[in-house]
């Protein structure tokens, strides 16, 4: 779960880093694609862990924990997104 959150974070720091590089379309796709990137590793753990869990004494606590990383990669995937999207409509 935390290695989850640093692998997330750092992602959206090289993310945030590309976008502040380079304000232009081509770093609105950039940022965008690393925005989706980030969702579908945190949709492919959670997905681990959930088969991972099944038929464990506490596999209801690590599908809990399977969902807070779907929303987390969701949710950081959402705002790299509405940066991105900003970044385009910021005047140069």
């Amino acid at each position: 779960m935390r290695k989850t959150r640093i692998i997330i974070a750092a992602a959206s720091l090289g993310a945030a880093s590309l976008a502040l590089a380079a304000c232009d379309s081509q770093a609105e796709n950039e940022v965008e694609q690393q925005a989706e990137a980030i969702d579908e590793s945190a949709e492919a753990q959670a997905n681990e862990m959930d088969a991972f869990a099944q038929g464990a004494p506490d596999e209801a606590q690590i599908n809990r924990q399977a969902d807070q990383v779907r929303e987390e990669g969701e949710q950081t995937k959402d705002n790299l997104e509405d940066a991105a999207d900003e970044m385009d409509s910021t005047p140069q």
